[in-house]
């Protein structure tokens, strides 16, 4: 139990440090073929915080371990919401642009309506539901862009403050590239196959490990920029980013692995006799979303009571998660 426990968190090192070295490469090789800050900021640095999901749920997925795949989608969602955002909420609540997450908002709930639809009327996740996920992360990224060249000035900002520094060398770009792709291929894979190990042991389905551990894990990145943004004083822009996550988290995570290995909605634990599945988890990643969203788009405010509600939830959420 141990050594899987030890592999587990070395995969999860390996993610993160990874995904950094590879948006650090990207964005430099972008910036050297003189892409807009903007659009790289809006792209290349959106996927490359989100392959250790994407690559985690593929690999699971390809490997014949769909519970995995469907549990670091829906519980990267409830993490991002019911705790990083949670925290930033309850510690610095305050106004909010409503006009930033209109956008986002949008797209999630869209997404999350064709994925009701797989899970409760079909029951799978099959391959035309995966294309048409990533057609709207086509579509996403272009609403991106445009929203962002609305306000081009503010964008740019951001995104040359965040990447202030020298010019990175080829050689230096290419290299981190290259071991930042690796040590995401490397994560994911040791994450995959000792969460199914720990799972085991424990004696609990590998969709509970996807769903906490896992989630945690790869939600990492959110909560270093959202304790950054905390630190700022940029609270908004630590909710903006944790929206647009997750829409990536339905998108492009659950598009790419469906795509790739079709997968059933996983069966293997019951809440009152049902499916988990579709009493637990589904609802509780919409109501975790509502509850962080609706009220900042109404009010154009968060408040700390949201932040401890949230909290709440997901501490209930862990709690019932191991206790099924």
């Amino acid at each position: 139990m141990l050594v899987p426990v030890l592999l587990f968190i070395v995969g999860l090192l390996f993610l993160i440090k990874g995904g950094d070295w590879f948006v650090d490469g990207a964005s430099a090789l972008a910036r050297r073929f003189h892409l807009p800050e903007l659009l790289i900021g809006a792209t290349v640095v959106s996927i490359g915080t989100t392959l250790p999901e994407v690559m985690v749920s593929t690999m699971s997925a390809v490997s014949g371990h769909g519970e995995i795949a469907y549990g670091n989608a829906i519980g990267s969602v409830i993490c991002n919401s019911a705790l990083i955002a949670a925290i930033t909420i309850a510690v610095r609540p305050g106004k909010v642009d409503p006009k930033t997450l209109r956008v986002p908002v949008a797209f999630f709930f869209a997404a999350a309506a064709i994925y009701c639809v797989a899970a409760y009327a079909m029951g799978e996740f099959t391959r035309p539901l995966g294309f048409v996920m990533l057609a709207m992360f086509v579509a996403y990224m272009v609403a991106n862009v445009l929203q962002m060249k609305k306000a081009p000035a503010a964008a740019e900002a951001e995104a040359e403050a965040e990447n202030a520094g020298e010019e990175m060398s080829l050689t230096k770009t290419l290299v981190l590239l290259v071991l930042g792709a690796v040590l995401i291929a490397l994560g994911a894979n040791l994450l995959v196959d000792n969460g199914t190990l720990i799972a085991q042991a424990l004696g609990v389905p590998e969709s509970v490990i996807a769903l906490t551990f896992v989630a945690l894990g790869t939600s990492l990145p959110e909560l270093v920029t959202a304790i950054t943004s905390l630190v700022k004083g940029c609270s908004d822009l630590s909710l903006g980013n944790i929206v647009g996550a997750n829409v990536f988290n339905l998108v492009l995570v659950s598009g790419m692995s469906v795509t790739l290995a079709p997968f059933t909605v996983p069966q293997s634990s019951t809440l009152f006799g049902i499916n988990s599945s579709l009493v637990l988890e589904i609802p509780v990643m919409l109501a975790v979303m509502m509850i962080m969203t609706l009220p900042a788009l109404k009010r154009g405010r968060l408040s700390r009571a949201q932040g401890i509600i949230l909290l709440c939830i997901y501490a209930a959420f862990c709690a019932i998660q191991f206790t099924m």
